[in-house]
């Protein structure tokens, strides 16, 4: 039987995840490892400088004590599993809202699958956007995304992981529960602003709170990214690599540092 071992960043008791796994059962054998609380734009991080325990919810359902989404991963692997009897996927989400453009460095959700692929584990990461807020997703919300999430991770379980090394593949579900098929995407260009409001508590200090941004992206004429693909109403299937070095100006680099500009 197939090994699948979820997690998210929404917390252990997210709806998301619950409908994944409900999602992925029928493909194999479920481990769930997930963070206590929230843990939205947490990036790929590891916990260094305090313990972290397993706390067990149900036959393996486990939710990690103010650990990451990459903890979960790391600790799963180390932890949890041996060697020999490694995952054969790890799906991250389904996240409450989008994971498009540069959003991906800041995500857990994405991070988590980042950290699988460091461990050479195939890793799929599945967000569900939504139309005005995130208390609007109900768990009906997710029924396209759990289709999407059992199709894709059926097609790689059954025939193989179409990615290389360290690389794994970025889904995000548009608001609704129907789609007008699959756009295989680039990664786009978010537009960001400012969404820091600032608050007084009853003493009078000051303190600030950070929203989430607009749904706004630069345009491109061949409308290939993710956010063009969602906002049109399609599956936006983006393969992401870890390799992040800007190849395209490494000969521009060296002749600026060897000639003096």
């Amino acid at each position: 039987m197939k090994k699948i071992l979820i997690t998210n960043d929404d917390g252990f008791e997210s709806e998301g995840l619950i409908a994944l796994a409900e999602a992925l059962r029928p493909l194999g054998h479920i481990t769930i490892v997930a963070p206590t609380t929230e843990k939205s734009a947490c990036g790929h991080s590891l916990t260094l400088t305090r313990p972290l325990r397993f706390i067990q919810i149900a036959d393996d359902f486990f939710k990690l004590d103010d650990g990451t989404p990459s903890d979960c991963i790391y600790l799963s692997v180390h932890a949890l599993f041996q060697d020999d009897n490694m995952p054969d996927i790890v799906v991250s989400g389904i996240n409450k809202g989008a994971n498009l453009g540069e959003d991906i460095t800041y995500s857990g959700t994405a991070s988590a699958a980042m950290e699988a692929v460091l461990h050479d584990i195939p890793a799929v990461a599945i967000s569900q956007a939504y139309q005005d807020s995130p208390m609007s997703l109900t768990k009906e919300s997710y029924q396209l995304a759990q289709k999407v999430s059992h199709d894709i991770v059926k097609k790689i379980l059954e025939e193989d992981y179409p990615l290389g090394a360290r690389k794994f593949l970025n889904i995000n579900i548009p608001a609704g529960n129907t789609c007008k098929g699959y756009k295989i995407t680039r990664a786009g260009y978010r537009i960001y602003g400012n969404d820091a409001h600032l608050h007084r508590n009853p003493r009078g200090e000051e303190y600030y709170w950070l929203g989430t941004h607009n749904f706004i992206h630069k345009e491109n004429k061949a409308k290939d990214c993710d956010l063009s693909a969602l906002s049109d109403g399609y599956v936006s299937i983006t393969p992401i690599h870890l390799d992040m070095t800007s190849h395209e100006d490494i000969n521009t680099l060296n002749h600026w540092i060897n000639n003096g500009g």
